[in-house]
């Protein structure tokens, strides 16, 4: 019901500009015609589809996984950073903090 309101002010504005134009044969609507139907609880017969299955140990896996590799990419900015200043590439001046 909420989609369909919405649509509506779409529809007549559409159909506004449709009669205010002069080629209204060659133009092609942008509604879509077909009505979208959400099957991710339901089936396409109605039943209800079982609970999904649960990821044991999620978050700790999530933070395994997570965890190191932060570390190593800090790391591995950090040796960067270093050789940008040992090479004076680029080499922070104290200077620009006087404001």
């Amino acid at each position: 019901m909420a989609t369909s309101i919405l649509r509506l002010p779409l529809r007549l504005s559409t159909r506004k500009t449709a009669i205010m134009s002069r080629n209204t044969g060659l133009k092609a609507s942008n509604i879509p015609r077909t009505t979208p139907i959400r099957t991710a609880v339901s089936t396409p017969s109605g039943a209800i589809l079982p609970k999904p299955d649960k990821t044991p140990f999620g978050l700790i896996r999530m933070t395994v996984v997570v965890v190191p590799f932060l570390y190593v990419g800090t790391l591995i900015s950090k040796n960067f950073a270093a050789l940008l200043e040992e090479h004076d590439i680029f080499v922070p001046e104290d200077d620009d903090d006087d404001d």
